[in-house]
């Protein structure tokens, strides 16, 4: 039922923003970097000796895909992101698919606008340490961003920005042979970002 209640979640996110109204459709690519904080359980601090699970994915390039409809003054849009990096023996993977909500801000007349709006979702978190069973946890994600955004002008545009998650998932972390030595949940999640949109 958990599932299937995410499922109904991802679904409504994406076919509201397909019926959104607005004058044009843009798509675009991102890259930047992701940081988590993870939260341990007391098992895992005692059993593996306070393993440092933050740095698993800790300024870890990250590259998202994106599609949405856009006025003079909002937009908005689905986004998928990827992050996957490693620190000592400890693997994750994280996954975000987003509907997101920003409003515009005109700056100047040379194509710069701000923008600010929030986000919700779904995360997907997976474990895949050395030595470990591979678990994966599907959540909730729901947050917000700031950034800005430059005109370059032939339909194409420049895009920075910050977003900022609070997170539902978690992973189990069970050794090979051993047992369960307990869970560790993604608490938050942060990312810079620079990306290239295109509006048709």
């Amino acid at each position: 039922m958990k599932t299937f209640g995410k499922l109904v979640l991802g679904s409504t996110l994406i076919g509201a923003i397909g019926l959104a109204q607005a004058a044009d459709h843009f798509g675009g690519i991102t890259w930047g970097e992701t940081s988590n904080n993870m939260r341990k359980s007391h098992s895992v601090n005692a059993q593996l000796n306070d393993p440092d699970l933050d740095g698993a994915i800790n300024n870890s390039g990250t590259w998202g895909a994106r599609f949405g409809t856009v006025e003079d003054n909002a937009r908005v849009y689905v986004t998928y992101d990827y992050a996957s990096d490693t620190r000592h023996q400890y693997k994750f993977r994280q996954q975000n698919l987003l509907g997101s909500y920003d409003a515009l801000l005109p700056v100047g007349d040379q194509g710069t606008q701000l923008f600010g709006g929030v986000s919700a979702g779904l995360v997907s978190l997976e474990q895949e340490s050395r030595g470990f069973h591979r678990d994966r946890d599907v959540g909730l994600a729901g947050g917000v961003q700031a950034g800005i955004i430059q005109d370059l002008g032939h339909n194409v545009a420049l895009e920075g920005g910050y977003r900022y998650l609070r997170t539902s998932a978690d992973a189990r972390l069970k050794e090979r042979g051993v047992g369960n030595a307990g869970r560790a949940d993604l608490h938050s999640s942060e990312q810079f970002y620079v990306g290239v949109n295109y509006r048709f």
